[in-house]
């Protein structure tokens, strides 16, 4: 593909076509502005839909209705031995990801902004040197393009390996281990973040063997160790073994097998397995564009920004993974959509708000929450006052047998206000949006006891934490 050596003007460049590059971009052309889109990827469609949700969440649903159709003896069903062809599961995976990878493309070449298949590097603060990438049918690029604002969306990539002799070793990352043609005859998953327990369950279901090893103390790290013990509970039942508190040594072969030694307890112990999956996360994808030569300002390669989005460089935005510090679809579309329209509307900025920050791990059951938890309160020394209820005393999960879990609400102790709430269990990821409903319009637990829900459901038991929470906090009087 040859350069044209021009140079193209452009109010907007964004730099990444995934869902918060195209989310500025086509804020950015619906508004009028000449908008370029840069995009150096193998593939047209962003994280999320070729490497990450889409893929991850289709294979978990398929682990699901197999796990389902094993314990049907729980309903009184007699479902001759369940099987599963993986290579077919592995087919309709790529079915689902390549439907949405096209739709993503046409999205890109729409025509409300302007698409090109390159790599871009900063030469100065308003000037991006272009490196085309191959393919058949590219549009020719130009050497060099200018403009008057740039968003970096060029969000993350694989962690390296925390130990030089995995390298030699050969391991697979979360790439690899959502595209596998056969399943290896067992497995060692390093981490204990959302990858590794939603990949470690999925291959345990797959009738895989899975060792997991993690640095933490617990798995999820983020979320309350309530919501991590029912997890570690759910996934030792289903036979994974879960190793903490660990460092890892050195990786190691031992015939066809891969082996990693690891302190633990004071000693050094070894695990071998047919394949290692490195899944200790990702880190942000800012290595050679040139940023630092221009000046913007990074934080280990995460690029720094503002509540605006702007960083060290007022004229440059960005948005997504490779600035965080949220690695979550909906986070980094809207950290693109506010910088457009800071762009466009300088004198009446929008700012980010985490607020509402929401997490949620597909795992089974789902291990969801949103705002605060009790671990993020205590270390912010903020009062609340906190209710669970589990759903093993709960009429619809003990009529779907999903007794495992629990949802929690924290409260203003003064007023109410729903602060966060967490759910462990059936539909969990579901059932948390009426909390960030609730939390949106900044309702009290008065309010959601109030509110009807319909008998028997799964999502009338948030009725019961908000009622004991109700009665502890009382009303404010009237003004």
């Amino acid at each position: 593909m040859p350069h044209t050596g021009a140079h193209v003007d452009y109010d907007v460049a964004v730099i990444g076509g995934g869902s918060g590059g195209y989310a500025a971009a086509r804020t950015a052309g619906s508004a009028g502005l000449r908008t370029v889109v840069v995009e150096g990827g193998r593939q047209m469609g962003g994280l999320c839909i070729l490497r990450g949700c889409m893929p991850s969440k289709a294979l978990l649903h398929a682990a699901d209705v197999l796990h389902s159709a094993r314990t049907g003896a729980a309903w009184g069903l007699r479902i001759p031995k369940a099987g599963f062809d993986f290579k077919a599961v592995m087919a309709r995976k790529d079915a689902i990801v390549g439907g949405f990878a096209r739709y993503r493309q046409k999205q890109l070449t729409g025509g409300k902004f302007t698409l090109l298949r390159a790599r871009g590097e900063f030469t100065d603060a308003h000037t991006l040197r272009l490196q085309p990438v191959p393919g058949r049918g590219a549009k020719a690029v130009p050497a060099s393009l200018r403009a008057r604002h740039f968003i970096i969306a060029t969000g993350s990539t694989i962690a390296p390996a925390p130990t030089p002799s995995l390298e030699s070793v050969g391991y697979l990352t979360s790439d690899e281990a959502l595209s596998l043609r056969e399943p290896p005859r067992s497995l060692i998953v390093l981490g204990g973040g959302p990858i590794a327990v939603e990949l470690a369950q999925f291959y345990g279901r797959m009738d895989v063997p899975v060792t997991l090893i993690q640095r933490s103390g617990q798995l999820l790290r983020e979320f309350d160790a309530d919501a991590a013990q029912t997890l570690a509970r759910v996934l030792r039942r289903e036979g994974v073994k879960l190793i903490s508190n660990t460092r890892i040594v050195e990786a190691f072969r031992r015939g066809r097998l891969k082996g990693v030694a690891f302190a633990h307890q004071n000693r050094t112990k070894r695990v071998t397995a047919d394949e290692i999956l490195l899944a200790t996360g990702r880190v942000p994808n800012t290595a050679g564009l040139g940023l630092e030569k221009i000046g913007v300002a990074l934080d280990y390669g995460r690029i720094e920004t503002n509540a605006s989005m702007q960083t060290s460089l007022p004229h440059i935005y960005a948005a997504g993974d490779c600035t965080g510090p949220y690695a979550i679809v909906h986070i980094g579309i809207e950290q693109g959509e506010i910088a457009v329209h800071n762009i466009l509307h300088p004198d009446r900025p929008r700012h980010i708000d985490y607020r509402l920050l929401s997490s949620i791990v597909f795992t089974s059951p789902q291990v969801a929450m949103v705002g605060l938890s009790e671990k993020s309160a205590g270390a912010r020394n903020l009062p609340y006052l906190t209710a669970c209820y589990p759903f093993r005393d709960h009429g619809k999960s003990l009529i779907m047998e999903a007794t495992d879990g629990f949802v929690k609400l924290l409260a203003d102790p003064a007023t109410g206000e729903i602060l966060g709430g967490s759910c462990v269990g059936p539909s969990g990821g579901e059932l948390l949006h009426e909390i960030i409903a609730a939390m949106h319009k900044r309702m009290t637990v008065h309010e959601l006891a109030a509110m009807p829900h319909y008998h028997p459901t799964l999502s009338e038991i948030w009725t019961y934490p908000a009622a004991e929470l109700a009665e502890r906090i009382p009303l404010p009087s009237p003004s």
